[in-house]
């Protein structure tokens, strides 16, 4: 098999044919990439210095044949527009954003005709006479105003597409469709111009109709060669799409007549070895594309991996690779840009357009932000370090600010930074004070950026691709001032940020060379890697983005999707054609965002496997652990006996005790370690802060009557304070938070119903003659437990939710605002009680039992809980169940064995050889 690349040839040509005319030699290429590797072609051909001749790529060819500058989409967008004002009648113009949908479309179909060189007014009157014969049968008392519109609309057609090519040449600009026309026009002036001047073409495959006359014209003026790369293989199968376009050059150019076609290589038929591996999802394949590459250096410790490509069939595909690369990889050549959605300051702007735009659309007068789009933004990593709004951030959390007014705002940052004030400076004075402020935003982050630290200097680079575009607005915005709405200005960033990629720096002759499918053309690799080899991906599948119907382009000689297929087809067998080792990785998944069958190509090589290609097909799985998690387990260090100890000194809570019960894990966290829970606003009530809201209710409620037994008249003026002091405690705990809409509002009404319940049984159990003599509420009560078994005694402390005397039974109450049943309060056999998390409910009971006795004075003791979700229960005492028999009152008997099973649980807390191990 020869190693001659296709670019090795052209320079061998260019040496024996151009060598002493390389002044006037000009190469022309199908894309600026290949300039690099040709020019390297050519010095692996001579000995001594020469003048390389110009390279070109086709695009900055047609240019100079047309002399008109090439704007972009958005550029062109804005252009059409001016145009579509000046010749639509004022009460039929649309919005911009309206305007921009039907455009794009268009303007695409306008590009088509152009680079076609078809008649416009033909194909345009074309597609009205389409829809008139759509509507040909509806009466004409039927036609609705919006179908009348509809038709004018394709009566417009010829017209928009005159004016708008008659507004861009009087400015010089165009698209590339009006680009190609105006060189066809203008080709005899050219090639009189250039007599001395000799073309190339080379490697060239689909042409439109402008480039092949052109082409066909300088060839005929004997101004011009071209060099084909088509193998045999493709060209003599009528039916295989890699030769679609060639076979059509090849018999229909008046040239081929009497000149001989050139070049028709046999290099795919060659010995290859390729290897098709499949494996589910992205990732797998940038593993794979990795440990392909790993394998590649340890057979060649020495390779430079320059004949080595990576095509990414995926954009996305290019993070994950990166990271999957061995270190052994050295020099790297990326010739994709890092898209700007992953750009950090890029984020950071959408996230500033989120914020100000909902708060313009909720109410622009008052200007109120969600915090979730403040805190965003404040805590992005390019401003959290100059903001200074660490305070600001922790205040909007502790006081559960859910819409902060931009007044608000500005008053709980008395002394803001200058990047504060760009930050939450009104979007209120159109777009182009916008696009100032977010100018002056990029300067301000460049200014806190140091050239010392290497990462600072890449978020730099980042910061700049940004900048450059947000002028690229401003220089649009100081042009088109009528577009002037925010939500348009943050639709038409959008759309340019796409071209806002950053470019890896590289040396693009050494290394590894990763790309994607457009960069291979011309370029031959010895080891070509390709990912995402799925349907929809590579080839990348049907996109009818046009007003023209498929018939009608088949009829006028527009490319259809089968014409973009074979432009795949052949990009994808150049890259197969001089290789020897090609890995096709594909993803395996039928379903799901990145999912689709395997691509035809891969049935294709195996449908038609050639004699000398050596095919594999492989399923690449991930080893799955055999354990899927490893509980954590802490070991009890001597400083973490030396918290116990002082656990154990300043009071174990019933509730720590269950904690541990439910999680050894998070009882180390929360009382060893003492890591609370992150401050977050609460934008919903959660069920915790809706407890404490009624805790604090009814013990508001009920301290006046302290020490005295209750009446009815003392219930019932309790219902007259109950929302007063259902909303005073609501804004005591929730702060700031929002309750008068929404889920709050829900919650509010709920805490009201919930205590209204409660106090409604309260005076029901009064109307039936219970004295009930409240003692004490949220009593703070302790003791010391002392047992030979424990290594040290230990303090037991909690608080008790409310503690009355009823009908001379002592009553310990605990409230609950989740559902408690009689169940969960009733224990059969003391055995096990601190081994299951069931069981919290009596230990938390019988620990406050415990801790008052004493203070009982030998009167009867109940302890248990009243559910607010199982009011009608009433309330709930433990109670011990020996068989059939019940026992509600806590004696001596009940709390020794009880006390027996504390003991047991705090042994295996306070044993140091016990280590801290994770429930799972």
């Amino acid at each position: 098999m020869t190693n001659t690349s296709f670019l090795d040839k052209i320079a061998k040509v260019l040496i024996e044919n151009y060598s002493g005319k390389f002044s006037n030699t000009i190469v022309v290429l199908p894309n600026k990439r290949a300039k690099i590797f040709l020019v390297e072609a050519l010095k692996k051909q001579v000995d001594t210095n020469i003048l390389s001749p110009e390279i070109i790529s086709i695009e900055e060819f047609i240019q100079d044949i047309a002399s008109i500058r090439n704007i972009d989409p958005i550029e062109l967008l804005f252009e059409f527009y001016e145009v579509y004002l000046l010749i639509t009648e004022k009460q039929n113009q649309q919005s911009f954003e309206l305007f921009a949908n039907w455009a794009k479309t268009l303007l695409q179909d306008f590009n088509e005709i152009d680079r076609y060189l078809l008649d416009p007014s033909h194909v345009l009157s074309y597609l009205k006479d389409i829809e008139d014969i759509k509507k040909w049968g509806i009466e004409v008392e039927n036609k609705t105003q919006l179908l009348e519109n509809y038709i004018d609309f394709w009566k417009l057609l010829p017209n928009y597409y005159q004016s708008l090519y008659n507004h861009l040449l009087n400015k010089g600009i165009g698209y590339q469709g009006l680009i190609y026309r105006e060189a066809v026009n203008n080709l005899n002036h050219f090639s009189d111009s250039i007599k001395e001047k000799q073309y190339v073409f080379a490697g060239f495959n689909a042409l439109n109709e402008a480039e092949e006359r052109i082409i066909q014209h300088l060839i005929a003026s004997d101004q011009a060669s071209i060099y084909w790369d088509v193998d045999q293989t493709f060209l003599n199968d009528p039916y295989h799409d890699a030769g679609l376009f060639v076979r059509r050059f090849k018999s229909s150019w008046r040239h081929y007549r009497s000149n001989p076609f050139e070049w028709i290589v046999d290099d795919f038929s060659q010995s290859k070895n390729i290897q098709v591996i499949g494996t589910p999802k992205t990732i797998g394949q940038a593993k794979i594309a990795g440990s392909i590459i790993e394998n590649i250096i340890m057979d060649n410790p020495n390779t430079t991996l320059d004949k080595v490509a990576v095509v990414l069939g995926e954009e996305n595909l290019l993070v994950p690779l990166l990271y999957s690369l061995p270190s052994t990889v050295g020099a790297l050549n990326i010739t994709m840009g890092y898209s700007s959605k992953n750009n950090p300051v890029q984020i950071l702007i959408a996230k500033l357009f989120k914020m100000h735009t909902n708060a313009l659309s909720r109410n622009a007068k008052s200007y109120v932000l969600y915090y979730k789009d403040v805190l965003d933004i404040l805590t992005h990593p390019l401003m959290e370090p100059f903001a200074k709004t660490n305070k600001l951030v922790s205040i909007i959390n502790q006081n559960n600010y859910t819409f902060i007014t931009h007044q608000k705002l500005m008053e709980l940052n008395p002394n803001p930074s200058d990047l504060f004030l760009l930050l939450f400076q009104k979007w209120e004075n159109g777009s182009m004070a916008v696009l100032e402020t977010i100018s002056g935003l990029l300067l301000a982050i460049k200014s806190n950026l140091s050239n010392d630290n290497e990462e600072e200097k890449i978020t730099k680079a980042f910061v700049y691709a940004i900048f450059k575009t947000i002028n690229k607005l401003i220089n649009y915005y100081s042009q088109h001032s009528h577009i002037d709405k925010i939500e348009t200005l943050y639709a038409i960033y959008k759309q340019v940020i796409d071209l806002a990629e950053v470019s890896f720096e590289g040396e693009p002759l050494n290394g590894l060379q990763i790309m994607g499918v457009l960069e291979s053309r011309v370029l031959d690799f010895e080891t070509v890697i390709v990912t995402s080899m799925n349907e929809g991906k590579f080839p990348a599948g049907k996109s009818q983005n046009s007003f023209i119907p498929y018939d009608v382009k088949r009829e006028l000689g527009l490319p259809t999707f089968k014409e973009k297929d074979a432009i795949y087809t052949y990009h994808f067998y150049h890259l197969l054609q001089r290789a020897k080792n090609i890995y096709l990785i594909y993803n395996t998944e039928s379903e799901g965002l990145d999912a689709g069958e395997k691509s035809r190509f891969i049935t294709q090589l195996e449908v038609e496997k050639q004699a000398n290609h050596t095919l594999t097909h492989e399923i690449y799985n991930a080893i799955l652990p055999e354990t899927a998690y490893q509980p954590i387990v802490v070991p009890k260090s001597e400083s973490v006996m030396i918290r116990l100890k002082e656990i154990a000194e300043k009071g174990f809570s019933p509730s720590a005790l269950t904690s541990y019960i439910r999680n050894p894990i998070d009882f180390y966290f929360q009382k060893i370690l003492r890591i609370s829970e992150v401050e977050e606003v609460e934008e919903n009530i959660a069920l915790n802060t809706l407890g404490t809201i009624i805790h604090e209710t009814l013990e508001a409620l009920y301290t006046p009557f302290i020490g005295k037994f209750l009446s009815e008249n003392d219930i019932l003026g309790c219902f007259k304070l109950l929302d007063a002091e259902v909303l005073k405690q609501f804004k005591l705990v929730y702060k700031e938070g929002e309750i008068k809409k929404g889920r709050n509002l829900l919650a509010f009404e709920v805490a009201k119903r919930n205590v209204s319940n409660f106090l409604r049984v309260e005076l029901e159990n009064i109307k039936n003659g219970d004295a009930i003599k409240i003692l004490h509420l949220e009593k703070a009560c302790e003791e010391i437990l002392e047992h030979p078994r424990l290594p040290f005694p230990v303090k037991i402390a909690g608080k008790v939710d409310r503690i009355e005397e009823r009908n001379g039974v002592i009553r310990i109450i605990d409230y609950k605002t989740g559902k408690v049943e009689k169940t969960n309060v009733t224990l059969k056999s003391w055995k096990g009680l601190t081994e299951e998390i069931k069981n919290d409910k009596i230990i938390q009971v019988l620990a406050y039992a415990y801790m008052y006795e004493k203070e009982a004075n030998g009167k009867p003791i109940e302890a248990g809980i009243i559910s607010f979700k199982n009011l009608k229960s009433g309330f709930l005492p433990f109670n011990f169940k020996d068989g059939k028999e019940e026992n509600t009152t806590i004696n001596s008997a009940i709390l020794n064995d009880y006390l027996e099973q504390m003991v047991l649980l705090l042994n295996e807390i306070l044993d140091e050889t016990n280590p801290f191990t994770e429930n799972v």
